[in-house]
């Protein structure tokens, strides 16, 4: 079987999870591995055949979502020409992890496309939603890369083919002990922003961890290092607490190693609104953003050692499993066969 495995490159958490999607796929045929976007931190460990500027959200500085720069560059023209230029055709199964060229190339040419990624579960109806409406954050998550067929990651199982987190092999194989300092990944806030704040809870120690910098340096109690997956793996293991946005991945990891959790959802990303109304469900306190407003629950939050307990088992073989049985070569000469004995 030829598989074509498509990922989103925006963030962390599309190639942090592939590193365990990507064996599982494996064992079903040979695989293709395309990534498209520009603001992910983390290098693939396996081999990408296709590499596409794709569009990717571009992070701001001060909490949110550039959506200026985003529009800057995003090239609309080239975009166009990735997905005319894509042979869909030629795989047996195309699984899509949120990612636009490879589902638009299969939506032009008629081609189904398999849903293996947390989007599809956030825009289920039975999962959690924020109290306001979002229609373009709506409409991101529905078009943005459209499929036939969705099955999808979530902090819970909320829904038919909603699945617990896929936990990374290396968070797995951790010894999750207590050294005191609190892990820092807000990579839509600037060093400057991070270092005001921070600094004003001057009893703990931060490790943050730095979109905006190439040097590490220290401040006081706050010690700022650019993202490394090492190093921030190191960091997690030792924590007391996690201070992070509203991604999936980060916060599903910190709760899976029994830390300490807040979260701030990044202003103008509506996905990660409602990933901060499912953690805030489970108990996980929620800002809205980082300034002094929010100082007294930052407080409460350190001072307090309240955790949540989840169980999130290592579950993506039997999810693959069930998109092979479903969607795979097999499953269309069966479903070609039924339809071939309804008819007589």
């Amino acid at each position: 079987m030829r598989i074509l495995y498509a990922i989103q490159g925006t963030g962390n958490g599309h190639l942090s999870r592939a590193r365990d999607v990507y064996p599982a796929l494996l064992k079903y045929g040979t695989v293709d591995v395309l990534v498209s976007g520009i603001q992910a931190d983390v290098v693939a460990d396996f081999p990408v055949k296709y590499k596409f500027y794709g569009m990717s959200f571009i992070f701001g500085s001060k909490g949110g979502v550039s959506i200026l720069d985003t529009f800057r560059r995003t090239n609309i023209g080239q975009l166009r020409r990735d997905i005319k230029s894509l042979d869909v055709k030629q795989y047996d199964l195309v699984i899509n992890d949120f990612e636009p060229v490879s589902a638009w190339a299969c939506k032009k040419r008629k081609v189904p496309c398999i849903s293996l990624s947390h989007q599809c579960a956030v825009i289920n109806p039975k999962s959690p939603k924020p109290d306001f409406k979002d229609p373009i954050g709506t409409w991101v998550l529905r078009y943005y890369a459209p499929v036939t067929a969705a099955y999808g990651f979530h902090f819970r199982t909320y829904a038919k083919n909603i699945f617990t987190p896929v936990i990374r092999r290396e968070i797995r194989a951790l010894n999750p002990v207590d050294k005191g300092h609190y892990t820092v990944y807000l990579p839509s806030y600037d060093d400057e922003t991070l270092l005001k704040h921070l600094s004003h809870f001057d009893k703990v120690t931060w490790h943050v961890f730095s979109k905006h910098n190439k040097s590490p340096f220290t401040t006081g109690n706050v010690h700022v290092v650019p993202i490394e997956n090492d190093a921030f793996i190191k960091s997690l293991e030792t924590c007391t607490g996690v201070l992070c946005g509203a991604g999936f991945e980060g916060p599903a990891e910190a709760m899976y190693l029994g830390k300490k959790l807040m979260v701030i959802p990044m202003d103008g990303q509506y996905e990660q609104h409602c990933n901060a109304e499912a953690v805030k469900e489970m108990g996980v306190p929620v800002i809205k953003h980082l300034g002094r407003k929010y100082y007294e629950q930052i407080k409460w939050w350190l001072i307090n050692d309240s955790r949540v307990a989840v169980n999130y088992p290592d579950n993506i073989a039997e999810v693959v499993a069930k998109v092979m049985e479903k969607h795979g070569p097999e499953a269309a000469v069966n479903a070609a066969a039924d339809k071939a004995k309804a008819a007589l």
